[in-house]
């Protein structure tokens, strides 16, 4: 049977579950331009009696540029204007009161045609709503997390794959047609939620079903890069729908598109096999042998018959993660590490609108380099220790972030470049820390585990956003922030177990032994 975990089947499932992730690389980052913040400044009614030269001077400057959230009392304009009054040559401007935007804002239409803070005004005092936006959409990741892993442990990978594909599709869709902010951060909450299971979902399948090089190339390049091909289609079709609601609209096409992929992923073995539903399991290996043209032996799964399965029944859920101390130092050490790449991966990804320069172009750079940085993670991943591999990845996209801080107001290309490598850096260390952590845990737990680490991640996700907006008090205190916490998580990263060369465990005992943890090594 080595041969069929080579054959055109393992290339079939391989490929299929690849094209269902690249729904969740156009989602995931497509807040980037649905909440874009276009230039912005208080409206002056138009059937005001205003002279052009006060209707043009009735916005303050603030720094060179036209206040955002502020404009001269229109009161006194009006009495200037009606005396023939000149601005800055009869009246000091500077003596004049100010008002806030009693009357709503001006937006420019020159890059968007709308976004959801034009459309519902999220500027100024209402601002704080817009990293909301992407807070509530990480929430719904954070309860997919949690969902995803139990209920694809509980009753099968690939039913929970594709329900969620399902809900993504659906609530990407209806969103569309909101009618208030709130309404759209409903809907917004599910499409997070079937993002995160379905990908999690998908990727714990390939893990499982895939042989042991496949399964290497998959975890760390495969799945990544697809999704990655869906984070650089973004900006293009971005580019050309300008209005939120027909992008979003774009954005279900490929969801809709991933149906048919049903009939091409099989549920996986090792689950049906942790289940006792040994029948279901050789029917999939012999399918899989029937398709690679070889020939199955007479009896696939012997050794069960004279092996007692104490596991087999007994369910699991989230709270085996924290059952013993070797399992739950490994868990808390995990959840640590992956909130910190969160924090890093979605905060460096979402500020590329407040970089220098054109958005669309930055957001497709910022996804660009994601495709070197998943190539990379494979060949450390089959080539490298684990440990060895995340560390160095996160420590120095820490350092770098540092670094930027330090960088004259003009070397604006420089802190563009040492951004890119940063977010290079830990979007590397995310596609490892995805396949380690499969690595790490035993079947009956594999799913739940994954998913709880992303879980746990997802706190940083959701504060992510609002790393961003500390850029309104201090532009350098986002990085001082996320540049000295990922730096420190890569220091933690080094008292994980080592995986590599070693086989997927099966069972709780099977687990690698956390240094320190305990004398008695764990086989």
């Amino acid at each position: 049977m080595r041969r069929a975990g080579k054959g055109r089947f393992q290339k079939q499932v391989f490929f299929a579950l690849c094209l269902s992730t690249i729904p969740n690389g156009f989602i995931v980052m497509s807040i980037v331009f649905l909440a874009d913040t276009p230039p912005h400044h208080c409206q002056v009614p138009a059937h005001l009696n205003l002279s052009a030269a006060w209707r043009n001077a009735s916005i303050p400057l603030e720094g060179g540029a036209r206040s955002r959230c502020s404009r001269y009392r229109l009161e006194d304009l009006l009495k200037f204007s009606e005396g023939n009054l000149l601005p800055g040559v009869d009246v000091n401007l500077s003596a004049v009161p100010t008002e806030g935007c009693l009357d709503g804002w001006e937006y420019d239409h020159s890059v968007y045609t709308s976004t959801i803070v034009s459309e519902w005004d999220l500027v100024c005092d209402n601002s704080w709503k817009n990293p909301m936006t992407s807070s509530v959409f990480f929430c719904g990741v954070l309860t997919g997390s949690f969902l995803s892993g139990q209920l694809s442990d509980r009753y099968g990978r690939k039913i929970v794959m594709f329900a969620t594909i399902v809900i993504q599709t659906v609530a990407t869709f209806v969103p569309a047609f909101s009618t208030s902010w709130a309404m759209f951060c409903s809907f917004y909450f599910f499409i997070g939620a079937g993002n995160i299971s379905n990908y999690v979902t998908a990727f714990v399948l390939g893990a499982e079903i895939l042989g042991p090089r496949i399964r290497t190339v998959f975890s760390t390049a495969g799945v990544s890069l697809f999704f990655a091909l869906g984070y650089l289609l973004l900006p293009l079709l971005a580019f050309f729908v300008r209005d939120w609601r027909s992008l979003l609209l774009g954005l279900t096409v490929p969801g809709v598109l991933c149906a048919p992929l049903w009939w091409f992923i099989p549920e996986s073995p090792r689950w049906l096999l942790s289940q006792g539903k040994e029948e279901e399991a050789e029917a999939i290996i012999r399918k899989a042998a029937e398709i690679n043209n070889v020939e199955p032996p007479t009896v696939i799964f012997a050794f069960l018959k004279n092996e007692e399965k104490p596991e087999k029944t007994r369910g699991h859920n989230i709270c085996d993660l924290l059952h013993s101390r070797n399992i739950r130092w490994i868990s808390i050490t995990l959840w640590l590490v992956w909130n910190s790449l969160s924090i890093s991966y979605f905060a460096l990804s979402l500020n590329t609108a407040n970089l220098h320069g054109n958005t669309y172009f930055n957001c497709f750079l910022s996804a660009l380099v994601e495709i070197p940085a998943y190539s990379l993670s494979w060949l450390m991943f089959r080539f490298c220790p684990r440990r060895l591999s995340i560390f160095p990845m996160l420590f120095s996209c820490g350092v770098v972030l540092l670094i930027i801080q330090f960088l004259p107001t003009a070397l604006v290309y420089v802190s563009i470049t040492l951004e890119m490598f940063g977010k290079f850096a830990v979007t590397t260390a995310y596609a490892l820390v995805y396949a380690y952590t499969a690595e790490l845990y035993p079947t009956v737990l594999r799913t739940t585990a994954v998913g709880a680490c992303s879980m746990a991640s997802r706190i940083g996700s959701i504060i992510s956003p609002f790393f961003i907006y500390l850029r309104n008090y201090s532009v350098s205190l986002p990085y001082i922030l996320m540049g000295s916490l990922t730096a420190l998580m890569g220091l933690l990263s080094l008292l994980l177990p080592e995986t590599h060369g070693m086989p997927l465990p099966d069972t709780i005992t099977h687990m690698q032994r956390f240094p320190g943890c305990c004398r008695r090594k764990a086989y």
